[in-house]
C-alpha cells in the first residue's frame, strides 16, 4: 500500500478513494502432510486493465526466492524446478479470470518454506500491493488406521432381522495438534456411501438415508480403548449388505481458525451378507361362489425358512378390483404378533395352527363380493425385548361371488288419461303385477323415460325425466327440468305397487314414446339399500292428430292523403284459423329510406302492444313527441296506429307484425304463429329548401397549445326562407385516424335551442362551439394537443317551420371531413431538457474538481525537500 506522509482525520476519510491492486494468499503458516497433494490460491482485486490477470510463483527457503511456474511467461520457471513442472508435479490451476491455485503433487520436506505470489501491473497507476507470500510447512506423516485384529478381512453373513458389529482403530502421532474425523461407509454399487461420522469436532453425523435409524438407536458409533472406533447395527436388512470400510481424516485448525484437512486414509474391515427371510401366503380356496345369507369361509396359509423364535401377524382385506393396492383396500380383521384380535360383530378370525388363520363372514350380502387376500409378517425379538418385522407378503387375492335372492315381479304401463288436443292432460300409471319371493327388506322404485317418436327404423336415444333412488327421493333429468319444478309435470305414488306421471297441459313436444323401469332394492346388514333388480315396461305412445296454424294481416290507411304536419292513421285487422282462443300481440314497424342513420339496417321497431294489451314505446327516440304515436286495440282482432303532426323524417314503409297466442299451461301464454301486413307508405311531395353543408378551417395545420378554429358552413338552393323559420342540430364528430378506418368521436354539439353539450375529454384541452351568423358555427379547440389530430366534420340536422307553424325535421347532412395536423414546437419541447442538462453538468463538473483537488491534496501529496535559497534585494543601477 502506498504510505502516506500527512496523517490526519480527512486522510482516513480518503481511505476509500486510495485503495489499488491487492493480491491475497491464505494466512500461514499452512501445515501439510509430507507425499500429499498441495493447493495454495491465490487472488487479486481492485485492479485495472484486462479481467484476465497473470500470475507469477517463487519460493524461498531462506532469503532468494526461486522461480517456480508463470500463467504468461513459459520461461519462468528456473532451472530446478523444470522438470517436476514438465511432468505435471507442479502446475498451476485457474479458477476464475482473477484466481488460480499453484498445485503440488507428492509434497516434500524440502519444499517448505515460504511462497510468494505475483502480479504483473496493468493499471493506469501504482498502487497497492502486488505480491503477497504464504508460510508452508510440511509433516511427516503419523496417521495410521486398521482393522480390529480379530475380525480382520471378516465376511459375515446375516438373516434379515440381525445385528452385527465392526471396528476399526485408528491413532496419530503428527506434532503438531490435530484431530481425527472417523466415517464408517458402505459400497453401494461403484460408490461408497456414509452410513455415520464422528466429526473432528466431536460431533455425530449420520449419512443420507441414515438419520432416522440413527435416531432410533438402530445405528451407533461408540468410542473403546486403543483408539477403536465401534459401529453398532440392529435391524440389519438387505439394504445393509455389502463392503464396509473406515475413513479416517486428520485435521488441523489454521492460522485464521477455520479447520483445514490436511490427509484422509481408509481401510475396508468386512463384507456383509444379509440373507432375505423367504414367506409364501397362499389362500386354500381359489373362487368361491356362496348364496346370499350364507356365511363364507376362507383359510390363509403360511410357510418360511425362518427358524428360531418367531411371530406370525395376518390381515385380512377386501377389495372391489383385483388390481388395487393395499391402502385402497378396506381391512376386515388383523391378529398382531401377540396373537391379539381386532373387534367384529359378523366377521372372527382365528388361529387353526401354527401355519394356518382362518376367516369366516357369517350371513353374507351381495355387496360382500369382490376379492379377498391375506397379508403375513413375520416378527423376530430384538435384545432390548421388544419385535421387529423382518418381512412381509401379500397372497393373491380371492374372487368372491354372492349370488342375490332376487324378487320375482312384472310391469305394466297403461295410460289412463291421453290428450286429444294440444294442451290437454296427459297421465300414465305403472304398475308392478305378479310379486313372487319377496321380503320384507325389498323395496320398489321407479324411473321414467321419454324417446321420441320416428317413423321409419332411426332409433333415438331415451332421455331420462325422473328416478327415484332407495328411500323415494326424486331426481330430476334434463329433459322438461323446469316444467318439472314449475309443477307441469307431477310424480306421484298411488300405492304400494302404482307409480304415477301426469302432464298437466301435453304440448307438441310431449309427443313420443313414454316407459317405466321398476327397480327393486334389498337392504343389507348396514342398513344400506343396493339394488337387485330392474324391469322395463312396454313403451306406452303420446299423439294426436294437428292441423296447421293460419294468420292473415291486413293494413289499410284510412286516410289517402295527406301533408307534413298532419295526423296519419291506418288499421290492422287480423283474422286466424285452428288457434284456440287466441290473442294478439301487435308491433308497428317502418321502413325508412337508406339516408336515415337512426337504423343501420333500415327498419325502425315503434311502438308495440302485447297479449295482455300492454302499451310500449320500442325505438321511438324523438323526446319532442313522446305521446305523438298511439296503437290501441279497437276490437278483439283489430288494432288502430295513429302518429300525430308527421314530418318529412317520418316517410317510410310502415307494417304491422302481429303474433298469435293460444292459452298454455298454469296460465301462461304460448306463442302460436306470426303474420306480417302489407306495407303502407308515408311519401310527403314538397319543393322545400335544399340544405348543404361543408367544413372549412383558415389553419388546418397548427401547432401544441395554439387555438384551431373550424367552420361549419351551411348553404341553402331552392325556396328561399327566412332566418327565423329554420333551425339547426350541429353536432361535431373526429376520426383519430388518417384514414377514416376508426369509430368516430362525438366532440360537442349544440341543438336549435342553444344548448350545447361536450363529451367528456381525456387530456387538458377544451373546447367551445358558438353560433356565429345564422348559417354559420364555429367550433374552437384552444391548448391543441397530439392526440387532438384527426379528421374533423360536422353532421347538421335542419329544422323548417311550414306554414303552419309546425316545425319539420328534414333529414341528417354530413359534411366532408377536414384533416386537423397538430404539430410539436421544437424549441418549446428541448427548451426545459436543455436547460436541466446545462445545469447537471455545471454541478458534476463542479464536484469532478472538487474531488480531484481533494484527492490531489491529501492522498497523492509528496513532502519535497527544497534546498534553502538567500533573499537579496536587488541593488539598484545608479548605487552601482
Amino acid at each position: 500500500m502506498i504510505r502516506h506522509t500527512v496523517q490526519s482525520t480527512a486522510t482516513q476519510k480518503l481511505t476509500a478513494f486510495c485503495r489499488g491492486r491487492i493480491v491475497r494468499v491464505p494466512k500461514g503458516p499452512l501445515i501439510r502432510v509430507v507425499g500429499t497433494e498441495v493447493a495454495i490460491p491465490c487472488s487479486v482485486s481492485d485492479y485495472d486493465g484486462p479481467s484476465e490477470q497473470n500470475f507469477d510463483w517463487e519460493f524461498s527457503r531462506d532469503t532468494d526466492f526461486v522461480r517456480i511456474v508463470s500463467t504468461w511467461d513459459s520461461t519462468f520457471t528456473s532451472e530446478e524446478y523444470q522438470k517436476r513442472v514438465g511432468r505435471g508435479d507442479i502446475k498451476l490451476r485457474r479458477s476464475s479470470n482473477d484466481a488460480v491455485e499453484l498445485v503440488i503433487r507428492n509434497i516434500q520436506p524440502a519444499d517448505q518454506g515460504r511462497y510468494k505470489c505475483s502480479t504483473p501491473s496493468t493499471d493506469a497507476t501504482v498502487q497497492g500491493n502486488y505480491d503477497a507470500e504464504v508460510q508452508v510447512k510440511v509433516i511427516s506423516d503419523g496417521l495410521s488406521v486398521s482393522g480390529s485384529k480379530a475380525r480382520s478381512s471378516t465376511s459375515l453373513r446375516l438373516s434379515e432381522g440381525d445385528s452385527f458389529k465392526l471396528r476399526c482403530s485408528a491413532v496419530t502421532t503428527s506434532p503438531e495438534h490435530t484431530h481425527l474425523h472417523v466415517t464408517w461407509q458402505l459400497k453401494s454399487g461403484s460408490s461408497w456411501r456414509d452410513i455415520l461420522s464422528l466429526t473432528h469436532e466431536g460431533k455425530f453425523q449420520p449419512g443420507p438415508g441414515y438419520e432416522e435409524r440413527y435416531r432410533s438407536g438402530d445405528i451407533r458409533l461408540d468410542t473403546g480403548a486403543n483408539d477403536t472406533y465401534r459401529l453398532s447395527v440392529s435391524q440389519a436388512s438387505s439394504a445393509d449388505g455389502g463392503a464396509y470400510r473406515c475413513l479416517v481424516s486428520e485435521w488441523v485448525r489454521g492460522a485464521d481458525g477455520s479447520w483445514q484437512k490436511i490427509q484422509e486414509k481408509s481401510v475396508e474391515i468386512a463384507a456383509v451378507s444379509v440373507q432375505r427371510t423367504a414367506l409364501d401366503v397362499v389362500i386354500s380356496t381359489s373362487n368361491v361362489s356362496v348364496t346370499e345369507r350364507d356365511s363364507l369361509d376362507l383359510t390363509c396359509n403360511i410357510t418360511t425358512d425362518r427358524s428360531g423364535i418367531f411371530q406370525a401377524e395376518v390381515m385380512w382385506y377386501f377389495s372391489a378390483s383385483p388390481d388395487d393396492t393395499l391402502s385402497d383396500a378396506q381391512l376386515l380383521l388383523s391378529m398382531d404378533h401377540d396373537s391379539v384380535v381386532s373387534d367384529s360383530t359378523l366377521i372372527s378370525l382365528s388361529r387353526v395352527d401354527r401355519n394356518s388363520y382362518r376367516l369366516l363372514v357369517r350371513d353374507v350380502d351381495v355387496e360382500d363380493s369382490g376379492y379377498y387376500f391375506c397379508e403375513a409378517a413375520i416378527w423376530v425379538p430384538l435384545h432390548n425385548g421388544s419385535w421387529h418385522k423382518v418381512v412381509e407378503r401379500t397372497s393373491a387375492p380371492v374372487s368372491v361371488v354372492v349370488t342375490a335372492l332376487e324378487p320375482d315381479y312384472d310391469v305394466f304401463l297403461n295410460a289412463s288419461k291421453t290428450p286429444k288436443f294440444s294442451d290437454d292432460p296427459t297421465e300414465l300409471d305403472c304398475r308392478i303385477t305378479n310379486v313372487q319371493d319377496t321380503e320384507a327388506n325389498i323395496r320398489f322404485t321407479v324411473s321414467w323415460y321419454y324417446r321420441q317418436h320416428l317413423p321409419g327404423d332411426d332409433v333415438v336415444a331415451e332421455e331420462l325425466l325422473a328416478s327415484m333412488d332407495a328411500d323415494w327421493t326424486l331426481l330430476l333429468g334434463d329433459r322438461g327440468r323446469e316444467r318439472i319444478q314449475n309443477g307441469e309435470i307431477i310424480f306421484s305414488k298411488k300405492s304400494a305397487d302404482t307409480f304415477s306421471l301426469r302432464i298437466q297441459w301435453t304440448s307438441e313436444s310431449d309427443r313420443g314414446d313414454y316407459f317405466c323401469v321398476i327397480s327393486a332394492w334389498s337392504r343389507h346388514r348396514n342398513n344400506s339399500w343396493v339394488k337387485s333388480k330392474e324391469v322395463t315396461s312396454a313403451s306406452v305412445n303420446i299423439f294426436w292428430a294437428t292441423q296447421d296454424y293460419t294468420l292473415t294481416v291486413e293494413a289499410v290507411k284510412l286516410k289517402p292523403f295527406f301533408v307534413a304536419g298532419h295526423t296519419f292513421e291506418m288499421t290492422c285487422k287480423v283474422s286466424s284459423k285452428n288457434i284456440k282462443t287466441p290473442r294478439y300481440s301487435v308491433l308497428i314497424t317502418a321502413e325508412k329510406p337508406l339516408t336515415d342513420q337512426s337504423s343501420p339496417n333500415g327498419t325502425t321497431r315503434i311502438i308495440s302492444l302485447n297479449q295482455d294489451s300492454v302499451v310500449r314505446l320500442e325505438d321511438w327516440t324523438d323526446q319532442t313527441r313522446v305521446d305523438g304515436v298511439v296503437l290501441e286495440k279497437v276490437q278483439e282482432n283489430e288494432f288502430r296506429y295513429r302518429m300525430y303532426q308527421t314530418q318529412i323524417s317520418d316517410a317510410g314503409l310502415y307494417r304491422c307484425v302481429v303474433t298469435a297466442w293460444s292459452p298454455g299451461g298454469g296460465g301462461m301464454w304460448r306463442e302460436a304463429v306470426n303474420g306480417l301486413s302489407n306495407p303502407i307508405q308515408i311519401d310527403f311531395q314538397t319543393s322545400g329548401p335544399v340544405f348543404n353543408v361543408s367544413v372549412h378551417s383558415d389553419s388546418p395545420t397548427i401547432y401544441q397549445g395554439e387555438v384551431a378554429d373550424l367552420l361549419c358552413i351551411i348553404t341553402t338552393e331552392g325556396m328561399p326562407l327566412e332566418p327565423d323559420d329554420m333551425s339547426f342540430d350541429v353536432s361535431w364528430f373526429a376520426v383519430r385516424s388518417f384514414a377514416l378506418d376508426r369509430e368516430p368521436v362525438l366532440l360537442a354539439s349544440l341543438d336549435r335551442r342553444g344548448i350545447v353539450t361536450q363529451s367528456r375529454r381525456n387530456g387538458s384541452s377544451d373546447l367551445s362551439l358558438e353560433r356565429i351568423s345564422p348559417l354559420e358555427f364555429r367550433l374552437r379547440v384552444h391548448g391543441c394537443e397530439d392526440h387532438d389530430f384527426g379528421n374533423h366534420y360536422c353532421v347538421v340536422t335542419p329544422w323548417v317551420r311550414s306554414a303552419t307553424g309546425v316545425w319539420q325535421r328534414e333529414p341528417d347532412i354530413k359534411a366532408k371531413p377536414i384533416f386537423l395536423s397538430v404539430k410539436m414546437d421544437v424549441l418549446d419541447a428541448f427548451k426545459y431538457p436543455l436547460l436541466i442538462g446545462i445545469g447537471l453538468a455545471t454541478v458534476i463538473g463542479l464536484l469532478s474538481c472538487l474531488i480531484g483537488y481533494c484527492s490531489s491534496r491529501w492522498c497523492c501529496k509528496k513532502e519535497v525537500q527544497e534546498t534553502r535559497r538567500e533573499r537579496r534585494r536587488l541593488m539598484s543601477m545608479e548605487m552601482d
